[in-house]
């Protein structure tokens, strides 16, 4: 087999029930594929996004639902060598990417407050512009299940309520299109385990502010919630399983309040 041959074949044999079982899960779960979508893969340059399109290709050759791909690399400014890395990635995986340029980088730097936050809704807004172009009606992006645990504790710790990264999502501002995330059971210690047996080389972040990426990451909220849940893991295994269930049993009669499209619900009015 040739080595892109090897790396896909590797998500049904060596990772099939962690990886394989988790992606296909999620699709069904969740609905994610219906009938003559056209799906635009993202890709950022990371691993959780490489191993989201290799596992597109391979259903894409034995799925008996009928859907179309195009994967999609946007350069916010990438440097030159990690612009290099991920159009040499998308060779050896045999993946048809279609590079696309913007300016992101060059704005956000002129932002004094959650620049990473309006990188992040800037870059969504030109995938989705760049797919709908394509035809497409559907992004995939790369977050998996860890993604979502990390948003669940990040909400209640500094955002004061509680919800979560959801497994698909309509667009309000790109009619027509939906985002859906379908490596949303996958656990990031299986990505990374799959990176590593094939020894592959991806982008982490790739962020123009810092040249140290690996401490930048090390500060960020995110980075310190994989920390808290890793260390709740020691006391208790089951730990992210149970954080992911807790939004899936949501116990309405025992809550002060919630909110339902926008608004808020309080336990006094029906008491």
């Amino acid at each position: 087999m040739e080595r892109w041959q090897e790396i896909e074949r590797s998500i049904i044999t060596k990772f099939r029930k962690p990886i394989w079982n988790g992606f296909i899960g999620a699709i069904k779960d969740y609905d994610l594929i219906q009938p003559n979508d056209k799906i635009a893969v993202c890709m950022s340059g990371g691993k959780d996004s490489a191993l989201l399109a290799v596992c597109f290709m391979h259903l894409k050759k034995y799925s008996e639902i009928p859907f179309d791909l195009e994967f999609l690399v946007m350069d916010p400014g990438y440097a030159d060598k990690n612009r290099a890395l991920i159009e040499e990635n998308a060779r050896l995986m045999n993946i048809p990417v279609r590079i696309f340029d913007s300016d992101i980088f060059n704005i956000v730097t002129k932002v004094d407050e959650s620049p990473c936050y309006l990188c992040a809704r800037m870059r969504r807004g030109y995938l989705y512009d760049n797919a709908k172009k394509l035809g497409c009606n559907k992004i995939a992006l790369g977050h998996h299940f860890d993604d979502v645990i990390e948003t669940i504790l990040m909400s209640m710790i500094y955002g004061a309520e509680i919800k979560t990264m959801m497994p698909k999502l309509r667009s309000t501002n790109f009619e027509g299109m939906e985002l859906i995330r379908p490596l949303y059971l996958v656990k990031e210690k299986d990505i990374i385990s799959w990176k590593n047996y094939n020894n592959l080389n991806f982008l982490q972040c790739a962020c123009k502010f810092t040249n140290d990426v690996a401490s930048s990451y090390k500060d960020s909220k995110r980075a310190e919630m994989k920390q808290l849940v890793e260390e709740l893991r020691k006391k208790n295994p089951q730990t992210d399983i149970n954080i992911f269930r807790s939004v899936e049993n949501v116990n309405i009669g025992q809550v002060i309040a919630y909110k339902k499209d926008g608004e808020k619900k309080h336990f006094l009015n029906n008491y």
